[in-house]
């Protein structure tokens, strides 16, 4: 008969503290301070860049339970991690997922954490951006690729576009900053950058354009998807005046300033202007896979070693050795003679 102990959470933070690790630098310099991390690769949704219609999901046991998620961000803030993203799939459609953010808010409290936000397609934010901010969120991205509930339909294909929008709403009125996500795809919402620019600066809110990313395979061919952002750049400075500014939230996005509605507008170009130099991040799956660039298939386990021991040795170990092999780019490339995504996994599966 085996005897299973459960150690509470505390017992996990003070063995941690007991030798405190070296920050997480790889061997290019850079110091990984940015952890982006999912939670499911589930979503209510299946938009036609990110994951096929049909997909099949992991089984629950797979997994990180929400104690080894908290217990895994928790190390990481301990190696120099200052922010931390929850992704998914779409992470709220997580049982229990507030118990996380609600563990995590003391590294906001204590100020070990600068700032802990979500990725989201805004379907279940009208019923949980109050507690959210109340967890110390204080920042969130929403994924919204049109202001047409035809197209938004078409593109996310089970989708409500009312619903996203009223939950836009209800993280607003939580005190939410909220920045808009919008894929630029070629064929579908390349008109309208404009009318969308326009709406979410009207409202308060940021804007990123996003260029399509070859991951995992998808009914659709990429080469007919991807819209180069250097054009619509090109194409709004037509209209607008876009001025360059030197704000930056810890990720890819190159920031601008347009002088006509005063918002933000950024730009996200792994394809048209590769942002790997200065690369300060890491994603780590819903079943504790590190995968220390987007755009490799390189990654570490971190659920055996979180499994094997109470302690945090052999995990810390894990990462040392995963960030030792963190690559200097990735090699995303879209064109005829690259139909194939560049890696097999889908964007869900990684976290966005």
């Amino acid at each position: 008969m085996s005897i299973v102990t459960r150690f509470p959470q505390a017992t996990f933070e003070a063995a941690s503290a007991l030798v405190a690790p070296a920050p997480l630098v790889d061997r290019f310099g850079r110091a990984i301070t940015y952890v982006r991390v999912s939670v499911t690769d589930r979503c209510d949704m299946r938009c036609v860049y990110c994951m096929s219609e049909d997909m099949n999901f992991l089984p629950k046991r797979d997994l990180l339970s929400l104690e080894e998620l908290d217990r895994l961000c928790t190390a990481l803030i301990g190696r120099g991690v200052r922010k931390i993203r929850i992704t998914g799939g779409e992470p709220l459609v997580r049982r229990n997922i507030m118990q996380l953010f609600q563990g995590l808010d003391r590294h906001i409290e204590s100020g070990a954490l600068a700032e802990l936000t979500l990725t989201t397609n805004g379907s279940q934010l009208a019923r949980h951006a109050k507690a959210l901010g109340d967890a110390g969120v204080r920042r969130i991205n929403v994924s919204l690729d049109t202001l047409d509930p035809v197209k938004y339909k078409a593109i996310t294909r089970w989708g409500d576009h009312a619903q996203t929008l009223a939950g836009i709403e209800a993280a607003q009125a939580a005190g939410l900053a909220v920045k808009i996500n919008m894929v630029a795809l070629k064929g579908m919402n390349a008109e309208e950058t404009v009318p969308m620019l326009q709406w979410a600066h009207g409202r308060g809110l940021d804007l990123t354009l996003i260029e399509v990313m070859p991951l995992g395979a998808i009914e659709a061919e990429r080469t007919d998807q991807f819209l180069p952002l250097n054009l619509v750049e090109a194409r709004l400075r037509e209209r607008f005046t876009l001025r360059e500014t030197g704000y930056r939230t810890g990720g890819p996005a190159r920031y601008v300033h347009v002088a006509e509605t005063g918002g933000r507008l950024g730009f996200i170009t792994p394809l048209t202007h590769n942002f790997c130099e200065s690369c300060n991040r890491v994603r780590v799956t819903c079943t504790g896979t590190l995968y220390m660039c987007l755009g490799q298939e390189d990654a570490a386990d971190l659920r055996a070693p979180l499994r094997a021991s109470a302690s945090d040795e052999l995990l810390h170990d894990a990462l040392d050795a995963a960030i030792a092999r963190k690559p200097k780019g990735h090699d995303f490339i879209i064109d005829r003679d690259h139909a194939k995504p560049a890696v097999a996994r889908h964007m869900s599966v990684t976290g966005g």
